[in-house]
């Protein structure tokens, strides 16, 4: 009776501590950052094809030797700024020279031929009218001056050759640009067609994407694209539609686009992997993160933030933003509503949470009155 007595006891009191324990537990909270909290925001959302790819220069050009000669000279380097005309290399040109001389020489004595040769047909002229010589001669006189005439035309388009050959061994800057590689050196002994240089002009890049064939009806000519750089925060830049193939590629029954993508501050880089979305479709909704909504719940759920408690709240979605990463909620919360992100979605319901500052407005955005606690 003694033990069983000492038991009951011992029970009471253990479920007497457990029962003042439990206050203590309801009362902590989590507290949350803003980087694990936002707010749901109007904003516009667009929506379409999602388009990727590398970005490349619109004008770009590899320049290339134009005769087999050394290198004597470059004079630019890797990622160096150029200016149109500017030279940039120099190719060895004494047998180009040399034949520049021998074409001028050969100019000279055809032009000094030439004078004789006319003046010689004046006098065949003029003693052939007076009788002293045939006709026949006179002929022949004519003739001669045709010849030489021919000789000087064969002599100066020769002459203009060897000056262009002289031309082709300095290599210079097509336009204003920026130097992305340097395929020789000074010493090298390169054959024509050979490249040495290649210039690109970063303040205007280019996109080659393709889209699904259904979608060719809603884009045209100078539809926006907006983008973004994988690991580059919410960092987004925009284009335009440029080009629109006419044909669909049968294999993969897509159409090809050209989006144009202004660079003047240079902050994107040729070579750069990018992907955006073709605007086809707009609208102002109320929206939060992509990140902020559980998929695994059906319908679709969020963590609302609610008089310093999480709770559940089913959500009903709709347009998509896939580059600004956010989601349009047409019931279930409303602009101002506190939405949890990132590991805080695994509280349980009903946790007490409490916000170290008050979520930050989205970029562009402007400020929006929180819903009443």
């Amino acid at each position: 009776m003694l033990l069983g007595a000492l038991a009951l006891a011992c029970l009471v009191g253990c479920n007497g501590q457990r029962g003042e324990a439990a206050p203590e537990e309801a009362q902590a909270s989590v507290t949350l950052g803003p980087e694990n909290v936002a707010r749901v925001e109007t904003r516009t959302l667009q929506s379409g094809p999602v388009v990727s790819g590398s970005l490349q220069a619109r004008r770009a050009a590899t320049l290339r030797a134009e005769v087999a000669s050394p290198v004597l000279e470059m004079k630019a380097e890797q990622g160096q700024p150029v200016k149109r005309g500017a030279l940039l290399a120099r190719l060895d040109d004494v047998a180009s020279q040399d034949q520049l001389l021998a074409a001028r020489s050969a100019v000279r004595v055809a032009e000094n031929a030439l004078r004789v040769a006319e003046a010689e047909e004046e006098r065949s002229g003029k003693l052939a009218k007076a009788g002293v010589i045939t006709q026949r001669d006179f002929e022949r006189a004519q003739l001669a001056r045709h010849q030489v005439q021919a000789q000087l035309a064969d002599a100066q388009s020769r002459l203009a050759l060897a000056r262009e050959q002289v031309g082709r061994t300095r290599v210079t800057a097509p336009f204003d640009g920026v130097v992305s590689e340097r395929q020789a050196n000074a010493g090298d002994v390169v054959q024509p067609g050979s490249p040495l240089l290649t210039v690109v002009d970063p303040r205007s890049l280019e996109l080659d994407a393709s889209v699904p064939a259904e979608y060719a009806g809603r884009i045209s000519v100078g539809t926006p694209v907006d983008f973004r750089l994988p690991g580059g925060a919410e960092q987004t830049f925009s284009g335009k539609i440029e080009r629109i193939n006419p044909a669909v590629d049968p294999s993969t029954g897509q159409v090809r686009i050209y989006v144009t993508i202004p660079n003047v501050e240079q902050s994107l880089l040729v070579g750069l992997f990018a992907q955006g979305r073709v605007a086809s479709e707009a609208r102002e909704a109320a929206a939060l993160p992509l990140k902020a909504v559980d998929l695994r719940t059906t319908p679709p759920s969020v963590l609302r933030v609610r008089d310093g408690k999480v709770e559940r709240v089913s959500v009903t979605l709709g347009l998509r933003d896939e580059v600004a990463q956010q989601i349009e909620v047409r019931s279930g919360l409303q602009a101002g509503d506190v939405v949890v992100l990132g590991s805080a979605k695994e509280l349980a319901e009903g946790t007490r949470v409490e916000l170290t500052q008050a979520p930050p407005q989205q970029q562009g955005q402007g400020p929006v009155t929180p819903a009443p606690r």
